[in-house]
């Protein structure tokens, strides 16, 4: 697991885009086709494409794993590495917080809640994904079949769940920090480097995936500290 060896006295090896230092991060309009009245056609307004930044953290160590328990919440570790990551990313804002509806997101996000005095908002689209099977041993069996597979490979219900977490993050239209789970944070460094594996790296619990998206294209800036951590 990557230390978080800074301070706040220190300059944070993230930081936020600045208009005046790149060029990269100014409006970037996109050009239309001027209409003609004489023509009798109606003017076609310029459209301007903005660049966010998304900090995707994972959720701290949960009390349960995903064939223990439906919704826990942190156990003291995970609580510890919430805050910890609070502290990292505090100088940063502060910047809007979206979070996942269950329990260990909405918990790994209240340090940084109480950093920057926001409160985060709900998103159900970047959950953990979902399963079809009832009971916790067989949800355990469902998920580690899934992540062994494709994106390709898998049924028309989680391809519509990926594009969900795909156009969820893409609708964010401000800087954020996004607190979410593992396959979904997958789902976006996938879609970045067109990888279509289900599972292409291993995020760490609150480790932080950065990506760029513009105009609906995701582009990977950093990946976040990887980790044997429980998922099953």
């Amino acid at each position: 697991m990557r230390a978080w060896a800074s301070t706040l006295r220190r300059t944070p090896r993230w930081s936020m885009p600045s208009r005046r230092r790149s060029s990269r991060y100014r409006p970037a309009p996109v050009r239309s086709r001027r209409s003609s009245f004489r023509r009798g056609e109606a003017p076609i307004m310029a459209r301007r494409v903005y660049m966010v930044r998304l900090y995707l953290v994972r959720h701290g160590r949960a009390a349960a794993t995903f064939a223990e328990a439906r919704d826990p919440g942190l156990d003291p570790a995970g609580t510890a590495q919430a805050e910890a990551m609070a502290a990292r990313l505090a100088p940063l804002g502060p910047l809007a917080i979206v979070a996942s509806p269950l329990r260990r997101t909405r918990e790994t996000a209240v340090p940084l809640e109480r950093h920057w005095h926001r409160v985060a908002r709900l998103e159900p689209a970047v959950a953990e994904i979902a399963s079809p099977e009832p009971g916790l041993t067989e949800r355990g069996e469902w998920l580690r079949a899934v992540m062994a597979r494709r994106w390709s490979e898998v049924s028309s219900d989680l391809r519509r769940w990926r594009r969900g977490v795909v156009d969820a993050l893409s609708a964010i239209a401000e800087t954020s920090v996004v607190v979410s789970h593992y396959i979904a944070i997958n789902v976006a460094v996938g879609e970045a480097i067109a990888d279509d594996r289900v599972v292409g790296f291993a995020p760490d619990n609150c480790s932080v995936t950065i990506v760029d998206v513009e105009d609906g294209s995701f582009r990977l800036v950093e990946r976040g500290a990887e980790a044997a951590t429980r998922v099953l």
